[in-house]
């Protein structure tokens, strides 16, 4: 089974790794885990808040699609690099994710309660999402 990183940022402490079941999307493994990745539209490809750099393991994703690409140029700091966290599904290769800015805002914007609570003990409480 692959292995997911998700990168130390200004609200992860710490690279933070799960074993990944090929298939299941960025971002499903990280609401499984209540990594705090943006999903405005609720994963289906109707905005670009999911949007993560895949710092390695790239070339093991499949290749974007149209719509994906389309999202895409709407979203900040687009890179070479850039994916939909709704779109890539992980095969089996291992990867490493580094979460946008534009992600964590939306993230946080999306969970009021959890922005407050971080705000407040500036611990971020990791709840997964179903």
């Amino acid at each position: 089974m692959p292995k997911v990183t998700f990168k130390k940022n200004r609200v992860l402490t710490q690279d933070l790794n799960f074993q990944a079941q090929p298939g299941l999307s960025i971002l499903d493994l990280a609401h499984q885990h209540g990594i705090p990745v943006g999903s405005n539209c609720g994963g289906v490809c109707g905005c670009s808040t999911c949007h993560v750099h895949v710092v390695q393991g790239f070339d093991s994703l499949e290749e974007m699609s149209d719509k994906e690409a389309d999202r895409l140029d709407r979203a900040f700091d687009v890179r070479l690099n850039s994916r939909l966290g709704c779109q890539a599904e992980i095969a089996d290769k291992d990867l490493v994710i580094d979460i946008t800015e534009e992600s964590l805002k939306a993230f946080f914007d999306e969970n009021p309660d959890i922005r407050k609570t971080y705000e407040e003990t500036g611990v971020f409480p990791f709840l997964p999402h179903h």
